[in-house]
């Protein structure tokens, strides 16, 4: 099968970190996080399939074709050098996948605001986004969602940027949302992530609802070695404290030598 034609964007000087969306995004969420980080690093951002100005095959998806996705990229703008991976929610799923599947390709991982398993209540809501998504479009979902990625101050003081961000959100269709929830709601990396064989840092939000800080422990857990650190942030808290997190990837990053 043909690979999907991924948008990607290239800033900065030094090692390549790359930057994975989460759900509804596209790369311009990580746009104050590159800010802070392009004097230090080379910052790889992307949207995902079915997202921004990517390709969208037809679905449904699976993380571990996200996963994929984003090892070709690697391949093909890294010159497939092993890089420091960051993912948050969905991205950081991709990032669960990609650390196994292709371990040659990360140096270290970063899994943001994110999940390792959803039980099956988890995964009825799941199905439940995709019939209301696929029967009303984006657009159905998009209040809600503003609701859980950001908390009511950030979303009062920062009005512009939450309404660019629903914006590009209610612009993609139903057809690759859906198959994108698809891959969402369906992950289980309980028994992969033990072999995840990298450095890695878990992000938790303490003001996440939709993935809590619960979820992060159980990464942690399943993780040889990872370690949790937490931002005062709802569920896209690289959006809300860029500063904060751009902070914790690089002393993350500088531990490593």
């Amino acid at each position: 099968m043909t690979e999907p034609a991924l948008n990607w964007t290239r800033e900065g000087q030094g090692p390549v970190v790359v930057l994975s969306h989460a759900l509804g995004c596209d790369l311009s969420m990580w746009d104050e996080v590159t800010e802070q980080l392009k004097s230090r690093y080379t910052v790889l951002r992307y949207d995902h399939r079915g997202h921004g100005a990517s390709d969208a095959p037809a679905g449904p998806y699976t993380m571990d074709q996200l996963a994929d996705d984003a090892a070709a990229l690697i391949r093909a703008q890294a010159g497939g050098q092993p890089v420091h991976f960051v993912g948050l929610s969905m991205g950081g799923m991709a990032g669960q996948s990609l650390a196994v599947r292709h371990p040659g390709l990360v140096k270290s991982l970063v899994i943001a605001n994110s999940s390792s398993y959803y039980d099956e209540a988890a995964r009825a809501m799941w199905m439940g986004r995709i019939k209301t998504v696929s029967e009303q479009g984006v657009g159905a979902v998009a209040e809600g969602s503003m609701q859980r990625w950001f908390t009511p101050e950030f979303r009062a003081d920062h009005a512009a940027r939450v309404a660019a961000l629903r914006a590009r959100l209610e612009k993609i269709p139903a057809a690759p949302y859906a198959a994108s929830c698809s891959a969402v709601g369906h992950i289980d990396f309980r028994a992969s992530n033990p072999r995840i064989a990298c450095p890695t840092l878990v992000i938790a939000g303490t003001r996440d609802e939709a993935t809590p800080v619960a979820l992060s422990e159980a990464i942690v857990a399943g993780v040889p070695g990872a370690q949790l650190r937490t931002l005062d942030a709802a569920h896209l808290s690289a959006v809300e404290k860029p500063v904060e997190f751009a902070t914790l990837l690089s002393d993350f990053l500088a531990r490593l030598g």
